[in-house]
């Protein structure tokens, strides 16, 4: 038999090898790294430090702008370092590493979409049993179960790929360590990663969407038939149009990107289509989220103007 050497790093080939485009693509994403550190940092925060929004709402919604802050600190500070480098290597314990928590974090915060729509459905169908369905204990055991299913979800994918043999090229034609273009570099069978890739992750992406959608479905039909304030339509419609933007930019791309089984010819494809979720989505999240919501607009106006008034 022919020997075949182990390949004990591996090459992120990146968005682009044009050196004068990595430089401004560097500053650009430096500054949306930044963005979305400042903005989900900020609405962390406030959700801890103002008492008026210790509810289950804005409970789910600082955990949604961890997920956010981790998530794209997985891919993003990599990236930026391959547009200052013109070799990117990252070590195979590495990349399953990165690989790792990608795919922890993002079917987390897929879960909690989902989590955070079945909590709208009860607050604003149930508005009398809210408290009792949605108390502390059920809020801190929903965000446990979320936060561990993405984790062994994660690690199944990791194991399953670790597995595997890379014998053969090392260059990953990608920005960082995805399922997707690390099963191109396999020397073995991948029947089983594309298995899983194809059932199990789309069972965890589409169990939370047809739960977002029968959630919203229960709403409106609520909010039309049930409803007759026009101002209580609008406070609900207004809360909801929040979390349905932030459901869209993640599932759209997730979707398309995830739910085909090919590992073909469409690397660049793939990468456009995770730099949405990676890293633009995690920056339109608190925009989306302080500009439509007084609430949140009132309690930073708060923090904010409390530490000048200290400072000064």
């Amino acid at each position: 038999m022919e020997n075949q050497t182990e390949v004990s790093e591996f090459i992120l080939m990146g968005l682009t090898n044009l050196w004068e485009l990595q430089r401004t693509l560097f500053a650009i994403f430096l500054l949306m790294y930044l963005a979305s550190l400042v903005g989900n940092g900020a609405i962390v925060v406030v959700a801890i430090a103002e008492p008026k929004l210790h509810t289950p709402m804005y409970f789910f919604l600082g955990h949604l702008s961890c997920l956010d802050i981790l998530y794209s600190t997985v891919t993003v500070p990599k990236m930026l370092a391959g547009f200052l480098s013109e070799i990117q290597i990252i070590s195979f314990g590495g990349c399953m590493a990165q690989l790792h928590f990608f795919h922890f974090l993002g079917s987390s915060e897929v879960i909690l979409l989902g989590v955070m729509a079945f909590d709208r459905y009860v607050a604003i169908c149930n508005p009398l049993h809210y408290t009792t369905v949605m108390r502390k204990q059920v809020c801190w055991l929903l965000a446990a179960a979320t936060w561990s299913t993405g984790f062994f979800h994660a690690l199944m994918h990791v194991v399953a790929t670790a597995r595997l043999s890379f014998c053969g090229p090392n260059h990953i034609e990608h920005f960082f360590c995805d399922i997707k273009p690390l099963l191109k570099l396999a020397c073995g069978s991948t029947h089983l990663n594309l298995m899983l890739l194809s059932t199990v992750t789309s069972c965890i992406a589409m169990g939370p969407f047809i739960i977002t959608l029968l959630s919203y479905f229960y709403i409106i039909t609520f909010l039309l038939f049930k409803v007759q304030s026009r101002g209580g339509r609008q406070k609900a419609f207004s809360t909801c149009g929040s979390h349905l933007m932030v459901v869209a930019l993640l599932y759209v791309p997730v979707l398309f990107n995830y739910m085909l089984p090919s590992v073909g010819n469409a690397s660049q494809r793939d990468m456009m289509v995770t730099l949405i979720y990676s890293a633009i989505t995690p920056v339109l999240n608190p925009l989306i989220y302080t500009l439509r919501n007084q609430e949140v607009k009132t309690a930073l106006q708060k923090i904010v103007g409390g530490h000048i008034f200290t400072f000064h």
